[in-house]
């Protein structure tokens, strides 16, 4: 099974790949992931809120009576580095050992922090960038348009300013995510990652404080991530990334039969180890040649809302029908390089006859159905 793929002209021997998170400052457990198949690793974010603070109580320890002065004499040791510095230095060192793309995230609160650290980390060796777009509004003066307009400037000064692909990593509270989307693309983007996950407030009935913590995520995630997935599969220029809620094969399948040309992964590995990568890997490729799939390339985006909105498009029934019967009495090898990424699996059903009993029933109607529902006030709530 040729799970081989690219995500943004990175080749990656499958799509999986290992998110922002703390696995990525555990040289060792990041060196059985890649054993297992994973085709990239992001780094866990680097931000400008954090890199500011270190320097300011760096800054109040050397002006301390008690600390600084000219009596004191403290050597330049990592114990005291602060910025950058230890990022980079964690950069450069999975670059030299993995031997897959390294991609840096980083999320910054100033213009000036995006440009800076966007160019550190480009100068560091980072294959790509991922910007982590992780902004919540609480102020009633701030307006979604101005917060959209404020994240595209962004996008469009970094794109700008370094040279390495760019992927932005965004939260589902857009006006308009096709809108969204195509305006990532003109702003210079190469991917778009669906979607980030917030801190989960909670309250704390025994200090009467409210808790901010992050809990794993479950499949249950995922439907979100796929609707987007099928929705955007094929309308932008953007290469789509499902994060959030894979935890089986089956949950990548899904993400990429609606589209996704990448998939990452956190919460399994650090529920499960790094074992499980090359478990997840095992079960998408078996669940892949059960469909009849001879590599990934051919049922990426196959459940997408564009594939099957066109005149004359089959239904999933049909394709996974047809599929297994072509891949049955014909063997067909995989493209490689940039034309793997888009191989129109309906062409080779409508060139033979699809096997008798396979389904037509189109799966434009179930994706349209299910943005139909989601007008339908329900009276229920929406933080289920």
């Amino acid at each position: 099974m040729d799970l081989s793929t690219h995500w943004m002209g990175l080749p990656m021997a499958s799509p999986l790949v290992v998110g922002a998170g703390p696995l990525c400052d555990n040289l060792e457990a990041l060196e059985l992931c890649v054993r297992g198949g994973a085709g990239a690793v992001v780094m866990r974010s680097l931000f400008e809120e954090q890199v500011t603070a270190e320097h300011r109580a760096l800054h109040r320890w050397f002006e301390s009576p008690e600390t600084g002065g000219e009596d004191h004499f403290v050597p330049l040791t990592e114990v005291l580095e602060a910025g950058t510095a230890p990022y980079l230095r964690q950069l450069a060192r999975l670059r030299s050992a993995l031997g897959v793309p390294v991609i840096a995230s980083l999320n910054g609160t100033t213009p000036g922090g995006w440009l800076d650290m966007a160019r550190a980390l480009e100068d560091g060796g980072a294959s790509a960038l991922e910007l982590n777009l992780y902004e919540v509004p609480t102020l009633v003066a701030s307006a979604g348009t101005d917060i959209e307009a404020r994240q595209l400037a962004v996008v469009e000064s970094v794109t700008s300013a370094v040279h390495v692909p760019v992927a932005v990593k965004i939260s589902p509270c857009y006006r308009s995510l096709p809108a969204s989307a195509a305006a990532l693309a003109r702003a210079g983007a190469a991917s778009v990652v669906l979607f980030n996950r917030f801190y989960q407030p909670d309250v704390d009935l025994e200090s009467l404080d409210v808790s901010s913590q992050v809990r794993l995520s479950t499949s249950g995630e995922l439907p979100m991530r796929l609707h987007a997935l099928a929705i955007l599969s094929g309308r932008c220029s953007l290469e789509l990334v499902a994060t959030g809620g894979v935890h089986t094969g089956d949950d990548v399948v899904k993400a990429v039969l609606c589209g996704a040309h990448a998939v990452q992964v956190v919460s399994a590995l650090l529920r499960h180890g790094p074992h499980r990568l090359a478990a997840l890997r095992d079960e998408l490729a078996a669940r892949l040649r059960q469909l009849g799939y001879p590599c990934i390339a051919e049922a990426r985006g196959v459940l997408s809302l564009e594939r099957r909105a066109e005149p004359g498009g089959v239904g999933a029934r049909a394709v996974h029908a047809a599929a297994r019967w072509v891949a049955g009495t014909t063997e067909r090898r995989c493209p490689s390089g940039a034309a793997a990424a888009r191989v129109d699996v309906t062409s080779s059903t409508r060139r033979r006859p699809a096997p008798a009993g396979a389904g037509r029933r189109g799966t434009a109607t179930a994706w349209n159905g299910v943005v139909r529902a989601a007008r339908r006030p329900t009276g229920g709530t929406n933080g289920g």
